[in-house]
């Protein structure tokens, strides 16, 4: 789930990834089956790193989340139902997928300052709708949000003419 929050990827792009997609010299997994059907790149931020670093499938195994006899991947869909939704059951987590890992991803970076447009790149979408719909602002991020305006009046208005500040005309040359 670790690798998930911090790479976003797809189920099948983490179920799927194989050890000759990670390059720990460049600090980049490439992504060659994708939903869009093209090749993207996905940094790795030091968590990564850490966490594939410590894997045991390292050197025995041709993928990153291999199956118990190592010569295929995991399936993503028994470790759904034996592992991911029991241990959400066990924290008394309710309606939460797998894919609310991704929204999470995606969250986390825009709360962190992260423009959308990379983003939408570190996600693949090809449309910057979808990557809106990914990006939910937590209330307390929306909280720090207003308290970051002034708590005097600013002598901004609106066009509207209420609170509006009047000036004089410009001089005429």
């Amino acid at each position: 789930m670790a690798l998930a929050l911090n790479t976003g990827l797809r189920r099948g792009e983490l179920f799927g990834l194989r050890w000759d997609d990670v390059d720990f010299t460049t600090n980049v997994l490439t992504i060659r089956h994708t939903k869009a059907g093209r090749t993207r790149h996905v940094p790795m931020n030091a968590e990564v790193r850490t966490i594939l670093g410590a894997l045991e499938s390292r050197g025995r195994s041709p993928y990153v989340l291999p199956s118990a006899n190592s010569a295929r991947p995991r399936d993503a869909h028994n470790f759904i139902r034996r592992m991911f939704t029991p241990a959400l059951k066990r924290a008394r987590i309710g309606d939460f997928r797998w894919h609310d890992l991704r929204h999470t991803f995606a969250s986390r970076l825009v709360m962190c300052g992260v423009d959308l447009r990379s983003v939408q790149e570190l996600l693949g979408h090809t449309d910057i709708k979808m990557t809106l719909r990914y990006s939910h602002l937590s209330p307390a991020h929306l909280l720090a949000a207003v308290e970051r305006l002034p708590a005097a009046p600013t002598g901004t208005a609106t066009s509207t003419g209420v609170g509006a500040v009047h000036r004089p005309p410009a001089p005429s040359l």
